[in-house]
């Protein structure tokens, strides 16, 4: 009876945003020695690997749309022993971007996975914003809809660490409009834009006056990362006072209102200063106001 082949190993390759230069040694050798690719786009990574002069191994396409139908075949090459490279059109597979079943398919089969690190844009991001990075929240992609995404927002508005969201350029001004009203026109920001590659922009600012220089453009090109300054947190002492005095306000506001919780959110944000999506997340996280649904 012949032995059982011993399994491959699935490498979750790391890729440049945008200059050549970022990709590894590492990367390079682990592409060059794949039996296999699993692409995101097979057309871009058959450039990719044209450029670095890597010719043989053949691709499979692996994106968000069939990655479900595709990791079935790949684990079965993975059986067979040999080995399998992972990689979407930029940066570090499954942040953001396809890949996470055929990981967790890999782990399940009990196969080995190993990532080869590089850039990834959401770090990249991170490291020229000059917010803290000690404690972020990465979002991914902000949905594509306002309501959807001033929902979303209102959620992460008390949130105090510091937010980083991947957007599309087409969408980039209402975005930014968004985050504006709904996390405060005051809040620091960092629009990073096209990172790496030659119209490479980091330009931090307000949200508003960010909103304000976007909405003015005829056009935005190329992939964007935001990185928003989270919450200010103010001392434990003080903020227990502000949360007593917040759900006085709001009782009375609620009194005013006739137990309309909408117009007394509104009320109480007129009065304060302060964007509705940060009254709302402080009233939820108090148990004035139940969790989820759409208040402001």
């Amino acid at each position: 009876m012949a032995t059982p082949p011993e399994p491959g190993r699935l490498l979750v390759v790391a890729t440049p945003i945008g200059n050549l230069g970022d990709l590894s040694p590492r990367a390079r050798e682990a592409l060059a020695a794949a039996d296999l690719v699993a692409a995101e786009d097979t057309r871009r990574t058959g450039n990719l690997l044209r450029a670095l002069g890597i010719e043989g191994p053949p691709l499979v396409s692996c994106h968000r749309f069939n990655e479900a139908a595709r990791v079935g075949g790949v684990l079965s090459r993975l059986r067979e022993g040999r080995t399998v490279a992972l990689v979407t059109d930029g940066g570090t597979p499954a942040i953001s971007d396809p890949g996470w079943r055929l990981v967790a398919a890999a782990h399940r089969e009990g196969i080995p996975v190993s990532p080869i690190p590089g850039p990834a844009a959401a770090v990249a991001a991170l490291s020229a914003a000059g917010l803290p990075g000690d404690r972020f929240r990465f979002a991914g992609f902000l949905p594509s809809r306002s309501p959807a995404r001033r929902r979303f927002l209102a959620d992460l508005a008390g949130e105090p660490d510091t937010l980083v969201f991947h957007e599309s350029p087409h969408r980039l001004a209402a975005s930014l409009a968004d985050l504006a009203d709904v996390l405060g026109e005051e809040r620091e920001a960092v629009l990073c834009r096209e990172l790496t590659k030659l119209h490479e922009e980091v330009r931090r600012d307000t949200l508003g006056r960010l909103a304000s220089v976007t909405a003015g453009r005829d056009r935005v090109r190329g992939e964007v990362v935001l990185v928003v300054a989270g919450a200010r947190e103010v001392p434990r002492d003080t903020a227990r006072e502000d949360d007593v005095s917040l759900l006085a306000a709001f009782a009375r506001a609620l009194a005013r209102e006739e137990g309309d919780v909408r117009r007394a959110v509104r009320v109480l944000a007129r009065d304060s200063g302060r964007p509705r999506a940060e009254i709302t997340a402080r009233l939820r996280r108090l148990g004035a106001l139940p969790a989820g649904g759409h208040v402001t």
